[in-house]
């Protein structure tokens, strides 16, 4: 190798520096960085955020004091607002309690909107409405009665038992007993299939005066339970029955001074709104469900106590009135919403209120004054919410505070930046020394160990065998082209990297730039155990280019294919025309590549491998020539593969008539 070989190999490794300076130089010396990083960076930035947050909280402080000395008139006088308040609702409700009956007090709270829902009590504590039952009655003991309701379950009798039943009806003179016949009556006739005698029954027998307030064994109205049946037994809404008797049964279930048990209330309602959907609207249905649920949530309630209290019931607050007779039921967020008249105070900003706070509520933290809301509403606050005007008080100085230090952080991050970068530099510059000696000696000592054997060995033979000797100078030429095609890659780079590499470009036969690499490759290629096809379509279009640089690429290309392949290599070379381009393919059957490595491969000094880079050699400097080769001729290169399965590489080339490139140095 001449001594201007030699100079321009030295000329790559200077070349070479930086590159392999910003490849590996952020790895090393971690420890180093990190303390650099926390004494020039982490250090003075936690100690400058700790002054401003002790600055933010001290001036929020101070704004909050003053604040809160100019709004706390005006929350004492909600106080007393609301304190009025309910005690005027505690006196109406004692009121109402000695006017109306139970039943009739709680339909005009809630159909007056004073209360979602009610729960009354008398004056020893207990529940008078809702209750299961307002109507007690004593089991029947009457034979004729018990008889026909023998005959009645035994189903081949059911037409005596309606006789039995109407005789019943027609001698008792128990109210109960003869609804209770009436209703057996009926329910026979529909079994054995006399419906509109039913129906006659149930709306004409049952109608009577005599039997209006008649109950079950249970307690519920007969008449009640009586007309609903009729209704499913009419089906028709069209017929005149079906009105006649939907409107009476409407209108005795919204009549409170009807005696009917809360429960086969609630029950009939929601039966009436199935069978007449639209028609049947109840305004106190839910208030009865709320009831309901309050009494289930609560067993074993008592006269409630006096004041605005939470309840069990999620979202639920009672007020009771000061007698405790009465609890009238609030949804919290409409009471909130009800009460917004009480605690709305024109003296104050738009963007302030003073919102009452259930006791089971968690305080947010927008409230500037929180207080308690007074003897009737005992665990209730009062808390002042300013989410503008607090704000708008602290953010002017809060955002001179900021940006006073994140400009100092800034400034430190820069200068740190600087700094670590500078170290950084230095530090990979004094490892990228010893690694570049390294990494050239180790590849260049290979070839010419093996060639300094060789000649030793001849040098020392008494007598030379030409056979032997032939072989030995075979050998020493393989070592020396491969000496050579590692120099060229590394002059290569470097002229890629100084953007010095000149290109030669003419019309060229792509079957003349793969005989050039099969030449080449030739010698390597044909040694047992390696199989190499090569495959050239016919009539493929010339294309312009560099014809010794496309060897060169084509040569790198077989080469890794050879180098990852295992000992029974398999290698195929073709060449055919695809749209208007001419790709080049080179397959093989070896290690092949994950997607993450097929994204990397064509990087510069990128190895997949590293063990195994060192037992074929290289540096990983073959396929990024290739790309830098193909990207000059206007074309592009991809690769396929999967791993274990081997790798397909291809140069796509446009064709002399598709892309003329013009000539340049």
């Amino acid at each position: 190798m001449s001594a201007g070989a030699l100079l321009e190999c030295d000329e790559a490794s200077r070349t070479m520096r930086p590159i392999l300076q910003r490849r590996f130089g952020s790895r090393d010396n971690l420890w180093l960085v990190l303390m650099l990083l926390v004494a020039i960076v982490v250090v003075p930035t936690a100690c400058l955020f700790w002054f401003l947050n002790k600055a933010v909280q001290n001036e929020r402080l101070a704004v909050r004091q003053k604040l809160v000395e100019a709004y706390r008139a005006q929350i004492t006088l909600v106080q007393e607002k609301l304190e009025a308040y309910w005690r005027q609702r505690a006196n109406e409700l004692d009121q109402l309690v000695d006017d109306a009956p139970a039943p009739r007090l709680f339909a005009a709270l809630v159909t007056g909107k004073h209360a979602d829902s009610a729960i009354c009590f008398d004056a020893d504590g207990h529940i008078v409405y809702p209750t299961p039952s307002t109507v007690t009655v004593n089991p029947s003991n009457d034979a004729a009665f018990a008889e026909a309701v023998r005959l009645e379950q035994a189903e081949s009798d059911a037409a005596k038992a309606a006789e039995e039943f109407a005789r019943v009806a027609r001698e008792s003179s128990n109210m109960n007993i003869i609804a209770r016949a009436f209703q057996g009556q009926a329910r026979c006739l529909v079994k054995i299939g006399r419906k509109d005698a039913a129906i006659r029954v149930l709306t004409e027998s049952l109608a009577a005066d005599r039997v209006a307030d008649a109950h079950d064994s249970h307690g519920r109205l007969i008449v009640a339970n009586a007309e609903l049946m009729a209704l499913e037994l009419i089906e028709s809404a069209s017929d005149p029955r079906f009105r006649a008797v939907k409107d009476r049964l409407i209108k005795r279930l919204t009549d409170y001074e009807a005696p009917i048990p809360a429960p086969q209330r609630r029950f009939l309602m929601r039966k009436l709104q199935q069978v007449a959907p639209g028609e049947a609207r109840f305004p106190t249905l839910e208030a009865e469900d709320l009831a309901a649920r309050w009494i289930e949530a609560t067993p074993n309630a008592t006269r409630a106590a006096p004041g605005l209290r939470a309840t069990a019931l999620s979202n639920v607050c009672q007020f009771a009135s000061g007698s405790g007779r009465v609890a009238v039921l609030y949804r919290c967020d409409d009471l909130l919403a009800n009460t917004h008249h009480v605690t709305a105070l024109g003296s104050l900003p738009n963007d302030m209120e003073i919102v009452p706070v259930p006791p089971e509520q968690e305080l947010s933290g927008d409230g500037l004054i929180v207080v308690t809301a007074g003897p009737s509403l005992p665990g209730w606050r009062l808390t002042l919410k300013e989410p503008g005007l607090f704000d708008a008080a602290t953010n002017a100085r809060i955002s001179t505070y900021f940006w006073t230090g994140f400009l100092a952080v800034v400034a430190m991050c820069v200068l740190a930046a600087i700094v670590l970068n500078l170290v950084r530099r230095q530090m990979t510059l004094a490892r990228l020394k010893n690694d570049l000696v390294a990494n050239v000696t180790h590849e260049l000592k290979t070839p010419l160990s093996s060639m300094r054997l060789l000649v030793d060995t001849l040098l020392n033979s008494e007598k030379l065998n030409e056979r032997t000797a032939r072989e030995y100078l075979q050998l020493i030429a393989k070592e020396n082209s491969r000496l050579s095609r590692l120099i060229d890659n590394f002059l290569t780079f470097s002229r890629m990297e100084r953007n010095k590499h000149v290109f030669d470009f003419s019309e060229v036969s792509v079957a003349r730039v793969v005989d050039g690499a099969v030449a080449a490759v030739g010698e390597r290629f044909n040694a047992p155990g390696c199989s190499f096809d090569v495959k050239i379509a016919e009539d493929l279009p010339p294309v312009v280019a560099d014809g010794d640089a496309l060897v060169t690429a084509l040569i790198n290309l077989l080469d890794n294919a050879y180098k990852y392949s295992g000992d029974e290599k398999h290698i195929q070379l073709r060449a055919r025309s695809q749209s208007g381009s001419v790709c080049l393919d080179v397959q093989d059957n070896g290690i092949g590549l994950s997607p993450r490595d097929a994204k990397k491969v064509f990087k510069r000094f990128y190895q997949v491998d590293q063990s195994l880079s060192r037992e074929t050699g290289g540096c990983g400097l073959g396929l990024s020539i290739v790309q830098y080769i193909v990207s000059a001729h206007k074309g592009d290169v991809r690769v396929e593969s999967e791993p274990g399965k081997g790798s397909t590489f291809t140069m796509v080339l446009p064709t002399a008539t598709n892309n003329r490139v013009e000539r340049f140095k």
